[in-house]
């Protein structure tokens, strides 16, 4: 019988998991919930919990298995196995990810950054065909992203590489949690949309139906933002092009340094589709050089949910991780 691989996937709500073929090929699947109680110390317990019993419940051994990937938010160490700083897990403290799991399940483990993992996932069996150029924006309730160069996922000298969230689109413009102004993440997320919507709504003095509930004080989505320029609404369709223009600018910078074959755009807010693919195709050509225009496509992600436990995987395949003495 072929090695299996578990990828996971885990986030500050869930943590999903499945196993897999070394061709990434998802055979089953479930989900626990990310229980961030106590500074998070019961995410890792019931990660090895589940594997163990899933284990048993396929009657499969640890010697089925390559090996365990994950993406974790926060800032990781692949080499050391370790996760600091993400906050959405109540993880404050160096988590020594690897070493637990794999004393708790006895089958080798790899880690890296959930935006990275899920880039890898995208660029080997979705929207990235495989190239070994692609570059992954994930467009979710804030914006990240991971690069990938001639097969390689690239981490940088501090481990922050593809922080495309962080790249300045307009110097005067809102402040961002890092502590920046204009950062695409406060223009660009779910939430930015949501921002930029209820701003150009108090400037915007014509008809409009996204105008009317914003006055009136309802609770708005980006999803109604994209709705609503979908229907024709005049300020909807405004706030949509600004949304594209700082998108375009940033995938333009991103190219013309980069060249990848494709700028793959996943997460909720790239679910507006075509719609907004081909606003930020636009923009993207007038802010790329035209070598650029002519060998970088910008797509939308084909896996879904499903990008992170995949990535997980295809980490498995490229490092082969052994166990650690």
């Amino acid at each position: 019988m072929s090695k299996k691989i578990i990828g996971i996937d885990l986030g500050g709500t869930t943590i999903k998991f499945a196993i897999l073929t070394e061709e990434g090929e998802i055979q089953t699947k479930w989900s626990e919930p990310t229980d961030i109680t106590d500074e998070g110390q019961h995410i890792v317990p019931t990660i090895i919990a589940s594997i163990n019993e899933h284990l048993e419940k396929y009657s499969l051994k640890s010697e089925d298995f390559i090996g365990i990937g994950m993406g974790s938010p926060g800032t990781t160490d692949n080499i050391k196995g370790t996760v600091i700083g993400a906050y959405n897990l109540n993880w404050k403290t160096l988590q020594p990810v690897k070493k637990l799991i794999e004393d708790g399940t006895h089958i080798p483990f790899v880690i890296d950054n959930d935006a990275n993992v899920a880039a890898l996932g995208e660029q080997w069996l979705g929207a990235g065909n495989n190239e070994p150029d692609v570059v992954f924006v994930t467009l979710g309730t804030g914006v990240g992203g991971g690069i990938i160069a001639d097969g390689r996922l690239l981490h940088g000298a501090g481990g922050a590489a593809g922080e495309i969230g962080h790249i300045t689109v307009d110097p005067n413009g809102y402040e961002c949690t890092c502590g920046k102004k204009g950062c695409l993440e406060t223009v660009a997320s779910a939430t930015g949309v949501v921002r930029l919507a209820r701003d150009m709504a108090d400037e915007y003095a014509g008809d409009s139906n996204l105008k009317y509930s914003i006055d009136d004080g309802q609770l708005i989505d980006a999803k109604d933002v994209f709705d609503a320029a979908k229907n024709g609404d005049e300020l909807a369709l405004k706030v949509v092009d600004k949304v594209s223009f700082y998108l375009g600018l940033a995938c333009g910078n991103i190219a013309n340094i980069l060249n990848p074959a494709s700028i793959v755009l996943g997460g909720g807010v790239s679910q507006a589709g075509t719609f907004l693919l081909e606003r930020v195709q636009e923009y993207f050509n007038s802010f790329s050089f035209p070598t650029i225009r002519a060998t970088t496509t910008i797509r939308l992600a084909e896996l879904g949910n499903d990008a992170g436990i995949i990535g997980a995987s295809s980490l498995v395949r490229k490092f082969k991780p052994e166990l650690s003495e």
